[in-house]
């Protein structure tokens, strides 16, 4: 499974961390920690941000050893990448075998004939399945992005909020795309989860003036509107 690019963690319906993986996780951890012999404790739970799923991460070793694990697909840690950035800006030769930054090397399987048509494209056959690929976003239009937002912010509604007043009519209202309704029915929810399923659902309901906007002051009082 890809790892998250960043998560949020709740204690019960209090945000504990949110961000990249690894601040998470560690957060987390001594939250853990802390909150050992205490059995009536709320539950901590971790979400994708991306994909409103709830995700689990491997808290044993030490705090290094937690991080590298969550590093992104692909790429390295902070001090590695810093390193090979400054090797590349001295002009120093790649070595063989280590991949340029971002680059993440994956199996495609196809038909000879279409091996044979990208081979004979300008920059050869990575390149062009790369401007494939980003030639069919942006044909898209954004509808994978809403349909995922929707997914996304109903994931987490179900998971956290599926008992709260007026769930069933705000995950129609997500749907429908109209974000003045949804805004109207979550009001009452607890505000962290409130908060953060707004979030979510800001990209669903583009369209609507309510959702964008309230998702903007969100992130500019660091989660915080009403």
């Amino acid at each position: 499974m890809p790892k998250p690019d960043t998560c949020t963690a709740f204690i019960g319906e209090r945000i504990l961390a949110s961000g990249a993986p690894g601040a998470v996780a560690l957060a987390v951890k001594r939250a853990l920690a802390q909150r050992r012999d205490d059995a009536s404790a709320p539950a901590v739970l971790i979400f994708d941000d991306r994909s409103g799923r709830q995700i689990d991460f491997d808290l044993c070793g030490t705090d290094q050893e937690i991080v590298a694990r969550l590093q992104p697909d692909g790429r390295q840690p902070a001090s590695e990448q810093a390193e090979r950035e400054r090797e590349e800006s001295r002009g120093e030769p790649r070595t063989p075998g280590r991949p340029r930054l971002g680059v993440v090397a994956r199996e495609v399987t196809l038909l000879p004939r279409h091996w044979e048509w990208l081979s004979a494209q300008p920059g050869g056959a990575s390149v062009t399945l790369r401007k494939l690929v980003e030639h069919a976003r942006a044909q898209d239009g954004g509808r994978q992005a809403m349909r995922e937002a929707q997914q996304a912010a109903d994931r987490f509604m179900l998971a956290m909020l599926g008992n709260q007043p007026g769930y069933e009519d705000a995950s129609r209202a997500l749907y429908a795309g109209d974000g003045e309704r949804f805004v109207m029915l979550t009001e009452s929810w607890p505000r962290d989860l409130r908060d953060h399923v707004r979030r979510l659902a800001a990209a669903a309901l583009q369209g609507s003036e309510v959702l964008p906007d309230l998702a903007k002051r969100l992130a500019a009082s660091g989660g915080k509107a009403s």
